[in-house]
């Protein structure tokens, strides 16, 4: 099938969703690929850097979130009732987030997110999702 990507027409409008939405635009993040129950996003760090030169936390972070959220909610909505993030190596060029569902049960799921530039890991994230 000619112009149908390999996950399907229902995952490529959850991606171009999160992608057109208000925060991926304004840090322009983008969603690169998606599957089930896990998706990547890359962002560049040019205009996220923080005063010592590097790539802000809170930029990472929201990268890391984005991802999260596309995972999450694939098959159903979901909210984060816990997120956990550590920073393991400043960036400043281009990196992105691969999530990826570790688990779940009926009411939760549980995500893995993980921030590199180009091998090096970057950030490890955690979130929790309750299934609304």
């Amino acid at each position: 099938m000619t112009g149908v990507p390999p996950w399907g027409e229902a995952l490529e409008e959850k991606r171009r969703l999160f992608n057109d939405c208000e925060a991926a635009r304004l840090l322009a993040m983008e969603c690169t690929d998606v599957w089930d129950g896990g998706a990547r996003v890359a962002m560049d760090c040019a205009g996220k850097l923080n005063a010592m030169g590097v790539c802000h936390g809170g930029a990472i972070f929201a990268l890391a979130d984005q991802a999260f959220g596309i995972a999450a909610n694939q098959r159903e909505m979901q909210v984060a009732v816990s997120v956990h993030i550590e920073y393991i190596a400043p960036a400043t060029g281009r990196i992105e987030a691969v999530a990826a569902r570790r688990a779940e049960t009926e009411n939760r799921s549980l995500y893995q997110v993980r921030v590199f530039e180009g091998e090096r890991l970057v950030a490890e994230f955690e979130g929790v999702a309750w299934k609304k």
